[in-house]
């Protein structure tokens, strides 16, 4: 991979139930790929303040470190990982995102139950540390990841320049796993479309084929009545996927807050199968997405 990373997979911390089953996903990753863990948690500073002052402040933040401490023991034990801590104060996308960028981690695995409602409006702190990471974000569902990783990808391919940069993770994923790639994309009506969509599967499949990844192509059609995020998870769940693998595709042109774009969409929508985020490198090349 051309991106730099020091090696170490960041775990933001809520101590929830979802929270561990993200951790049983990094501890596999990172056993695979001999990664190093970080456990971060994040303390909202406004809610710090507004609740607590002097003593009881430190009081508070010590008893997070210490429930820190006590996870990366009992990983470092049961996994044979190095796992570190850390505690700061601020939003906790803003402070993820951060960190993550600019200390360049192989990856942000966190885990969430997707946002409905006024939460898909105002964006969860997974879709919207999605936006402000350059490193890649796996936002992790309701399954612990299973004994052999993620055996079955679905890689959504369509018309833009950047899509042809997941090979590359595809590839760096099938290679440890063992995967299976699933290349899904629609059939469209729109003559224009379906040669662009032709040129980037011509692309993907020569990289898979070089790197003797296993893979297989899957039509949808192009209908009226769904959109293609909603193809893309009525195909992963069909298929038992284990992982989608999407660009982030984000319109920094209009603004934070980007409603609708596929990644978002399946984000929100995705019950159980994790999604893994990239976001793409700069091509030259500018285009809509849809």
């Amino acid at each position: 991979m051309e991106r730099k990373t020091n090696n170490q997979l960041l775990v933001p911390m809520d101590f929830s139930d979802i929270n561990e089953v993200a951790l049983s996903h990094a501890v596999k990753v990172a056993q695979t790929y001999k990664n190093e863990i970080l456990l971060l948690h994040v303390m909202e500073t406004s809610l710090l303040k507004n609740l607590f002052g002097g003593v009881e402040e430190e009081l508070v933040k010590e008893a997070l470190m210490n429930r820190l401490n006590k996870k990366a023991d009992e990983l470092k034990a049961s996994a044979g990982i190095n796992v570190q801590v850390r505690l700061v104060e601020g939003k906790p996308y803003k402070k993820i995102a951060k960190i993550a960028t600019e200390e360049e981690f192989d990856a942000v695995i966190m885990g969430s139950n997707g946002a409905e409602g006024v939460g898909q409006i105002i964006g969860s702190n997974a879709s919207r540390t999605i936006q402000h990471s350059s490193a890649p974000v796996v936002v992790i569902k309701k399954s612990n990841i299973g004994p052999n990783g993620y055996q079955k990808i679905v890689m959504p391919i369509d018309l833009t320049v950047e899509t042809r940069q997941k090979a590359e993770w595809a590839i760096h994923l099938a290679t440890k796993f063992d995967s299976e790639i699933i290349l899904l994309f629609e059939n469209s009506s729109d003559e224009y479309v379906k040669q662009g969509i032709k040129a980037n599967l011509r692309e993907v499949t020569t990289k898979l084929d070089q790197s003797n990844v296993k893979y297989t192509l899957m039509e949808i059609e192009d209908s009226m009545a769904t959109n293609f995020a909603t193809e893309t998870l009525a195909t992963a769940n069909k298929l038992g996927a284990d992982l989608i693998l999407v660009m982030t595709h984000t319109d920094k042109n209009i603004g934070e807050f980007v409603i609708g774009t596929m990644t978002q969409q399946l984000v929100n929508k995705s019950r159980n199968i994790p999604i893994m985020c990239i976001h793409p490198k700069e091509t030259g090349f500018i285009f809509s997405y849809s």
